[in-house]
């Protein structure tokens, strides 16, 4: 039976909220700017209403039944939601929120640093950056834009941001320990540092990349594994070893000196980062205003 065929008011069920928190009638007419008796004519209504005893009279005050302590709960639990989904779409008005769902990797080098950009252009904008070790089902997610690293087909009507080339990074004082390092041959026998995939993720890895530029030559085991690129390329600036370095992501701390690219290793492939707009029938101004940002700066440092 739904709530108002039982003949119970929202406004009830506050009154009943605010008794019950304060466990007097007085009081709860002071909160409530009432009477004492206009609070105890609105809870015997409530309780003829529902067939129920929500409140012992006791010496002094009232004290909630069984029943009336698990209505409490259930009457602050939705007023909490309510009160909380009012705000959400209150702030909304005000300021319209951008969902925007990537990986750690994508969000840290290449999102990060351009965020500000985009925020000066747009300061009406509230944006909210969601992280993952890897973006599989962004439709299950609370997702305006999501940008994911895939295969071709998978980026199929999406707008591409990154054309997926990788090859090997270290710090500078690695290099002169280990150097030169100019060939898979070399390579193999340095330790590398390696980035899970135990969730399925897309990223090319050590045996991967072997295997599509010789195939002949196995990597040594890896000193470091990681399920966090972030820190898989801090071990690398560290240098405790090789990593794998994924054009667009590692440009800046190339630039910076803070690692070396082999670059004469590099290998390209058809996946790469693409950003889908996860929700296309919605037509909001934010949404557009970073496709448009997001377009602008494809080929922009």
């Amino acid at each position: 039976m739904a709530l108002m065929d039982r003949r119970v008011s929202p406004d009830g069920l506050r009154v009943f909220e605010v008794a019950a928190r304060q466990l007097s009638f007085t009081a709860a007419a002071r909160e409530l700017r009432s009477t004492q008796s206009a609070v105890s004519q609105r809870v015997r209504a409530l309780e003829e209403a529902l067939d129920l005893t929500l409140f012992d009279r006791v010496h002094r005050g009232v004290r909630l039944t069984d029943a009336g302590q698990l209505l409490f709960e259930a009457v602050q639990q939705g007023f909490a939601t309510i009160d909380r989904t009012i705000d959400r779409l209150q702030q909304h008005q005000r300021n319209p929120r951008l969902n925007i769902l990537t990986d750690f990797s994508l969000a840290t080098y290449w999102l990060m640093p351009r965020l500000p950009d985009f925020r000066q252009r747009h300061p009406d904008i509230d944006v909210r950056l969601q992280t993952n070790q890897g973006v599989f089902d962004w439709q299950g997610q609370e997702a305006d834009i999501a940008i994911v690293l895939g295969e071709g087909r998978d980026l199929e009507g999406a707008m591409r941001l990154l054309d997926e080339e990788v090859f090997p990074v270290c710090s500078p004082a690695f290099l002169d320990r280990h150097g030169p390092i100019d060939g898979l041959a070399r390579l193999g026998e340095v330790p590398l540092l390696t980035l899970t995939a135990d969730q399925g993720q897309r990223w090319m890895d050590w045996p991967g990349y072997f295997a599509r530029l010789g195939g002949r030559v196995q990597p040594a085991p890896s000193e470091l594994i990681f399920n966090n690129y972030p820190l898989l390329v801090q071990a690398a600036i560290a240098g405790q070893g090789v990593a794998l370095g994924w054009r667009g992501l590692v440009d800046d701390l190339l630039e910076r000196g803070m690692l070396v690219g082999l670059e004469g290793l590099s290998l390209s492939t058809s996946n790469g980062y693409g950003v889908i707009d996860v929700h296309p029938e919605d037509h909001r101004a934010a949404k557009r205003a970073f496709l448009n940002w997001v377009k602008s700066r494809r080929s922009r440092p």
